[in-house]
């Protein structure tokens, strides 16, 4: 068998212990800043997303509002078409 040799810790002093956490929280600080401007970029391009989305809405609602008013046109002319085919069927009965 082969004698395995045993890892001696260095002491640790209080205040290497807590320049380690400083150091963490500094990194994970860094971390999260990142990620808030990340979240705010995403936030920035939904916006403009949504807004492109409203603009596409409201044109539809416009084309939607000059479809009904051709409908309307054209409901209204072939009611008219129908009246002077009855008049003429009535003219036309001897």
């Amino acid at each position: 068998m082969t004698p395995t040799a045993a890892i001696l810790p260095f002491p640790e002093k209080p205040e290497d212990r807590l320049r380690r956490a400083l150091r963490a929280l500094d990194a994970a600080l860094a971390e999260q800043a990142a990620a808030v401007a990340g979240l705010r970029q995403e936030l920035g391009a939904l916006s403009g997303a949504v807004g492109s989305l409203g603009g596409s809405l409201e044109a539809y609602a416009g084309g939607l509002q000059e479809t009904q008013a051709a409908l309307a046109e054209a409901g209204a002319q072939a009611r008219q078409l129908e009246a002077t085919a009855d008049l003429m069927l009535t003219l036309a009965q001897p």
